[in-house]
């Protein structure tokens, strides 16, 4: 296992939509395993692969307290199913976002059908924080961010800070 390096807001692979796994295998399953020990040093609660710069439909969640023991999950080719009319409000912040948190509103319940580290096909019926978290890294899968659910003046501050931050950071030009 090793840690890979975030992909971090404005880069442009963030908005990509992934593809696909084809099929579950050693690699695939190195990768999630990578994402983990990538997710647990952030520190964060979830992680897509596209947020390590692997344009793939991977996730990976643990949700348990400090003082708890480790509970990795980790789904492949995830797809939500249903939706719940009621909705909850969390504050989210994102490891592709840094130091950046907002109040979000989603379902406050989603089922979601995905393959298991074995490739076995699995459904979940998720409410709370799970549902929220699930919501969260499938959107990445699918090029969207966390910020694209809040105001537009909001998101709009928060892209021209990391572009700067990114200007800033980057290597000056030689002419």
């Amino acid at each position: 296992m090793s840690i890979r390096p975030l992909v971090i807001l404005p880069d442009p692979l963030l908005r990509q939509v992934s593809k696909p796994l084809e099929r579950v295998d050693d690699g695939v399953r190195r990768l999630a395993d990578d994402m983990l020990e990538t997710m647990y040093d952030a520190p964060g609660i979830g992680l897509a692969a596209i947020q390590i710069g692997e344009p793939v439909r991977l996730l990976v969640i643990d949700l348990a307290k400090d003082d708890a023991p480790k509970n990795p999950q980790v789904f492949i080719n995830p797809e939500i199913l249903d939706s719940s009319d009621d909705r909850s409000v969390y504050e989210e912040g994102c490891l592709s976002i840094p130091d950046y948190y907002a109040d979000v509103e989603r379902p406050a319940g989603v089922r979601v059908r995905y393959l298991d580290r074995l490739g076995q096909e699995q459904e979940i019926a998720a409410d709370g924080l799970l549902a929220t978290c699930l919501q969260h890294e499938i959107d990445h899968l699918n090029g969207v961010l966390f910020i694209d659910h809040i105001s537009r003046l909001k998101r709009d501050i928060v892209v021209r800070k990391f572009r700067k931050i990114a200007k800033d950071k980057a290597p000056a030009r030689v002419a």
